[in-house]
């Protein structure tokens, strides 16, 4: 978590006033010391003794001395439904929505730079990107995707930042573009082996990507050259895949494949299955997946039975499933904290994110993010960078 405690009053004008500046612009929770009273907002100014705060609650000028700790983040960045086309922050250290950012049409799965500076909303019916300020949640850019990119669905980063890819369902590309300029560089074609990718992740050594899809196999990328390497089956009767997600260490890939009620294991070095784990005792609908930072354990959203399973991952076995209903009906999408302390999972019929504990495994919050669909399922969280 970005919470920063603040130490006796002797360091108050050095340590807090220089933290607040650097986080000048930005969105900040403080807490008083006096009265234990939270203030959300983004810091307008930072003054010698003073800080000048605007929120929902108007302007506050708060002694900078008056503040016990603050917290910038970090943030959750979640897609709203077809009517809206917004995005909703939310301030994960109070489990609140403090701004609404207007994108592109139908947006989907937000993916945020590695580098904690940027948030790429895929806009699937517009063929474009959004591209978010993570520091004034302002929109910097939209990047045209058109018309060798159709239905961008899902985005990810080389481990520098530098190059973004994004899987577009409707024509089997992905296109690759220059995160600086943001840019398209170039086109990639999938081929026949494939069809409608659905999720994409990178390496950490940047030198791969993989691309999940709805009716086939895992496509893989030389990010290198920009070129396909060969498809990675993943069995007669898989397919439905919608979601991926890769190992902290980059060892092993995780397709949860919704049709069949099954996740994939995929070895890194070798591109081939290891394992199929088999969901119908514990989630029926497997949609979401994430890794936690640890690389200990998988969750998995089950969008048909309102539960999320999670596996762990040095035995492949399901180790609980965890219950979010009635709170949270339709879970969907899913990202855990920095930390690994805490997932949230979006839910589409319940237009609710629920927050799960992950040390106990238990739902310990709900909020209201207002309407998600099926299709706008997206979440992301930003990394610390401060």
């Amino acid at each position: 978590m970005g919470i920063r405690p603040i130490k006796p009053e002797s360091i108050c004008f050095q340590d807090l006033r220089m933290t607040l500046q650097e986080l000048e612009g930005q969105f900040i929770s403080v807490r008083l010391s006096e009265s234990c009273e939270t203030l959300e907002g983004r810091i307008y100014r930072v003054d010698e003794g003073k800080l000048i705060l605007v929120g929902v609650f108007g302007t506050r000028i708060i002694p900078i001395c008056s503040i016990s700790s603050i917290d910038f983040g970090p943030f959750a960045y979640v897609t709203g439904d077809f009517n809206e086309n917004v995005v909703h922050v939310v301030n994960t250290a109070t489990n609140t929505v403090f701004d609404l950012i207007p994108v592109g049409d139908l947006p989907i799965m937000p993916a945020i730079t590695p580098n904690g500076s940027n948030v790429y909303i895929p806009n699937f019916n517009a063929d474009t990107i959004s591209v978010i300020n993570t520091k004034t949640n302002k929109i910097l850019t939209t990047i045209s995707l058109a018309p060798d990119g159709s239905g961008p669905n899902a985005v990810a980063f080389t481990p520098d930042s530098s190059r973004a890819y994004t899987a577009n369902f409707r024509n089997n590309t992905v296109s690759v573009i220059d995160t600086t300029t943001n840019a398209v560089l170039t086109t990639i074609s999938l081929g026949s082996d494939v069809e409608a990718p659905t999720g994409i992740v990178i390496t950490p050594d940047g030198s791969r990507a993989y691309v999940s899809t709805a009716f086939g196999g895992v496509a893989v990328i030389n990010t290198e050259t920009n070129t396909v390497l060969p498809t990675i089956s993943l069995g007669p009767d898989i397919e439905g895949s919608l979601a991926i997600a890769i190992a902290p260490d980059g060892s092993h890939v995780y397709t949860a494949n919704t049709e069949n009620n099954s996740v994939s294991v995929i070895s890194t070095t070798t591109n081939t299955v290891l394992s199929t784990i088999d969901f119908f005792t514990s989630g029926i609908g497997p949609f979401g997946i994430a890794v936690t930072p640890d690389g200990s354990r998988v969750y998995v959203t089950n969008i048909l039975n309102d539960t999320v399973t999670v596996i762990i991952l040095a035995t492949n076995i399901s180790l609980i499933f965890i219950p979010l209903a009635p709170e949270g009906n339709g879970p969907a999408g899913i990202a855990i904290t920095p930390d690994g302390s805490r997932a949230y999972i979006t839910n589409v019929e319940s237009r609710t994110v629920s927050v799960i504990n992950t040390v106990t495994n238990t739902v310990i919050d709900s909020l209201i993010v207002g309407n998600i669909s099926i299709g706008n399922n997206g979440i992301a969280i930003t990394p610390i960078t401060i």
